[in-house]
């Protein structure tokens, strides 16, 4: 739109009772939801665009979108006021920021990162936000599969099959477990991801943990470029979205 004004939006939202981001028919999505609260504020038709796509149950802690619009919008904060009273608890707007015209939310970020959150324990106040894993874990050992990510770009067997992207490519900047008391938590950075990526490393690498698998069994899964090869996927409600690094020069 480049003789329109393009905004970014800052958006956090808890994926519990979304069919993900990405809009499709006959389920609610957490793009729908803010795009229809945008278009009633600003009283125009607008089209979100967000940064990613997250599965059903994902959530975002931090997950950015741009939209276009025929106005200037003088106030951000007010506008953000309002968008907040409107939306669900469940989804939250912190800021609106003007970019240029061509930003764009998605093709503009640099990388992503992702945690996964699993509980030791079971706590019923992290049901919807954290894998309840009641197994022992060796974490030594996960933590040295994860330097072996490094080493590759090519993680076919991580990804869903019959995806529509044009490369299974992807530099990972960081991969590793850390514990926080009962609190187990993977944090992974790249600069792009596949379809459910995140949550199949995270089941490979807790086989990996319990005994499964070795921790040197992560080259031969990833050069087999066969998702069959790979360990499980965790259930999404423990993954969050939780970082976007964008250009120095779109100053978010």
């Amino acid at each position: 739109m480049e003789n329109g004004n393009r905004y970014f939006v800052r958006i956090a939202f808890k994926g519990t009772n979304y069919h993900g981001w990405q809009v499709q028919p006959n389920a609610t999505t957490v793009q729908q939801t803010v795009t229809q609260a945008l278009s009633t504020v600003l009283r125009e038709e607008l089209q979100v665009i967000g940064a990613g796509r997250t599965d059903t149950g994902v959530h975002a802690s931090y997950f950015w979108a741009h939209f276009d619009c025929s106005q200037s919008i003088e106030d951000p904060g007010k506008i953000s006021f309002r968008l907040n009273r409107l939306l669900p608890d469940d989804i939250a707007i912190y800021t609106i920021r003007p970019v240029p015209w061509n930003a764009h939310a998605r093709y503009d970020a640099i990388s992503r990162t992702y945690q996964y959150h699993i509980t030791r324990i079971k706590d019923p106040f992290k049901r919807e936000l954290a894998y309840y894993l009641f197994r022992e874990v060796d974490v030594k050992r996960m933590n040295e599969a994860c330097h072996i990510l490094y080493q590759y770009q090519d993680f076919s067997s991580f990804s869903k099959s019959r995806t529509q992207v044009k490369t299974n490519l992807c530099d990972i900047y960081r991969a590793e477990w850390q514990e926080a008391g009962h609190m187990l938590i993977f944090t992974i950075q790249a600069n792009r991801f596949l379809r459910n990526m995140a949550r199949a490393i995270v089941g490979t690498l807790l086989e990996i943990g319990q005994g499964r698998l070795q921790p040197g069994d992560m080259k031969q899964i990833i050069e087999s470029k066969n998702r069959s090869r790979a360990g499980y996927s965790v259930p999404a409600n423990g993954l969050f979205l939780t970082n976007i690094q964008y250009p120095p020069h779109l100053d978010l």
